[in-house]
């Protein structure tokens, strides 16, 4: 069966996961990832991609961005990914994939749910037990995006932009929404959007989307389809 090809918008945001082969670590000292993310700049500017939020773990990689082009996202994590991996066989005397096949991803609706996406990938060394705040944790966009730590290559959404008038209004709006914890729920939206290569958003958005590019964007119904009833693909 081939295989669903990624759903794209060109100006819509999109959360990125790539995970190492079998789940094992893909980074291994502070100089790989920090090598990540120069390579992460490099690209994602040749490449046409918007930063917004990310978080390097230690076996897996979280990313928030928006793509100029239907085709910026892959080619960034293509480029990426094959320097990333021809670094870490070098430095470590090793052969063969690094990676999890390929990366996992998900639009996102901008007005409800930028913000909490930018949350959840942020708050993932809190949720595996690596530290108590997200501020504790180098890796990741949270400093630029909450304390004002000069990471270059991000770029502020309009959404995230629109919390305050000022830089330092800005940083307070957002730090205060990790006050409350995300919602279960949503968490596992997220996940199953990301993983299953589905839209995040309302399901007007959703609509919206599917009716744009002709094509199913969210999960099917299970079960055999009852008699006349209209294909997902011939709804608008």
């Amino acid at each position: 069966m081939p295989r669903r090809s990624r759903i794209i918008v060109p100006g819509v945001p999109i959360h990125i996961i790539q995970r190492g082969n079998n789940r094992q670590a893909c980074f291994y000292a502070e100089e790989d990832f920090q090598c990540y993310l120069d390579w992460l700049e490099e690209y994602a500017a040749a490449k046409g991609c918007a930063i917004h939020a990310y978080v390097l773990m230690t076996n897996h990689v979280h990313l928030f961005l928006t793509p100029a082009e239907e085709h910026s996202a892959s080619a960034l994590m293509k480029r990426l990914g094959q320097r990333y991996v021809q670094y870490i066989n070098r430095t470590y005397n090793r052969s063969g994939s690094l990676w999890e096949g390929r990366f996992r991803s998900c639009i996102a609706q901008q007005e409800n749910y930028l913000l909490i996406c930018q949350r959840y990938i942020e708050l993932n060394p809190v949720r595996a037990g690596m530290v108590e705040h997200p501020g504790e944790y180098r890796w990741s966009s949270y400093r630029a995006n909450a304390q004002g730590e000069e990471i270059g290559f991000l770029t502020q959404h309009s959404v995230y932009m629109g919390l305050g008038h000022s830089r330092k209004e800005r940083e307070s709006s957002y730090r205060e929404l990790f006050q409350e914890k995300l919602d279960p729920r949503v968490i596992n939206e997220i996940r199953q959007s990301t993983n299953g290569n589905f839209a995040l958003g309302s399901e007007r958005f959703k609509k919206d989307v599917s009716k744009a590019l002709g094509r199913r964007v969210s999960p099917g119904k299970s079960g055999r389809p009852h008699k006349n009833k209209t294909p997902d693909s011939e709804k608008t």
